[in-house]
């Protein structure tokens, strides 16, 4: 399986370490050997909203490559979302079957069309900005998966 993670400015670093450090692991654990992935991006360098520079492996590269693609969150989906290079980038990823995303990444799925007629869920202050894009926001959460009688 190869992923694509998406940086971009404005990233959540959270958001896209939240996903790469278990994702990645699935190789270096052994679990999955033939997982490959590459950070992508639009831009050669890409800053967070603090300063803190990512740089991609992929620059610029159609998505439509890989078979997962994970799109993190952040301030900088809000002027994203309206970005048509950065939108149609995106969209070069439309044959990918497995996309997924990560708090207000959930609004650039949208804003290339990947929500429509779907159910999706974002950060509760990004709900209105999500509406147009999909079928129903919903406020589904993972749920804890610990059982509390279990003692440790």
């Amino acid at each position: 399986m190869k992923t694509a993670f998406v940086i971009f400015h404005h990233i959540t670093v959270m958001d896209f370490i939240g996903a790469y450090d278990p994702l990645t692991r699935l190789k270096s654990m052994g679990l999955m050997p033939s997982f490959e992935w590459d950070i992508c991006g639009l831009t050669a360098d890409v800053a967070d909203d603090k300063g803190l520079h990512i740089a991609p492996t992929v620059v610029g590269q159609p998505l439509c490559q890989y078979d997962l693609i994970v799109v993190p969150g952040g301030r900088g989906t809000r002027t994203l979302q309206h970005d048509k290079v950065f939108i149609d980038w995106l969209r070069s990823s439309v044959s990918v079957r497995l996309k997924a995303s990560v708090c207000t990444g959930s609004l650039l799925l949208g804003a290339a069309g990947f929500l429509k007629d779907k159910r999706a869920t974002t950060n509760r202050n990004a709900v209105e900005e999500l509406t147009p894009y999909c079928v129903q926001v919903v406020d589904d959460r993972v749920e804890s998966l610990v059982d509390n009688n279990r003692r440790c």
